[in-house]
């Protein structure tokens, strides 16, 4: 997100984290505070491989609630990086799956994360707009609450639904909601939040 009109609409629709990426080989990175940032939303900085020094930088520039981290940090980083950030600020680190077996390399963030991101491998990282095989979750065992993130699409509702998984705690909407990068489909992500909570409502009866 980089567009204060565009970042307040999204907002409005009651989602729970917003997430600004910094990295300069995306076509989303967010180079200047934009002119509105959320206040009923946690804010989210997404990060590849940075210096922590960049990342003290930003959470103090954008006031930010986590840190997504999507490369190849090691724990080992990650618990030097919380000794740097504030106490509050929770850390979620990206795993990026091709099979099953890669559910393994979550285990090693066991201490030092406060949540899991689960998206597909690809050549960058992320906006690929696709999936991995959703069946591969079946394989986390882990303590960690994880979201799923990856090609999630509108045409996914049900399949979201048909996941079963006690860690699940969340869905990452990004590129296939999105008119242009960094720019979201207000009417598109109306829709799909709606349809979304009806079928939780659903199932809670």
């Amino acid at each position: 997100m980089r567009e204060g009109d565009n970042i307040r609409s999204v907002e409005s629709l009651g989602i729970d984290l917003m997430g600004f990426i910094f990295y300069d080989k995306s076509p989303r990175n967010v180079i200047v505070v934009p002119s509105y940032l959320p206040e009923d939303c946690k804010r989210v900085g997404v990060f590849v491989d940075s210096d922590i020094s960049s990342i003290v930088s930003k959470i103090h520039e954008f006031d930010l609630d986590y840190i997504q981290l999507h490369g190849k940090e090691s724990a080992a980083y990650i618990n030097d990086l919380r000794k740097s950030i504030p106490q509050n600020v929770e850390v979620i680190k990206c795993i990026h799956l091709s099979e099953a077996s890669d559910i393994e390399k979550s285990y090693a963030y066991e201490t030092c994360s406060d949540y899991l991101l689960f998206e597909n491998k690809s050549k960058g990282y992320g906006g690929s707009g696709s999936k991995f095989d959703w069946g591969y979750l079946s394989e986390y065992k882990g303590q960690l609450p994880f979201l799923l993130s990856g090609g999630i699409d509108p045409g996914d509702i049900s399949s979201i639904h048909e996941i079963s998984h006690p860690k699940l705690a969340g869905i990452d909407l990004n590129s296939l909601f999105e008119i242009r990068p960094g720019y979201k489909d207000i009417s598109l992500l109306q829709s799909f939040i709606n349809k979304i909570r009806n079928e939780q409502n659903k199932q809670a009866l």
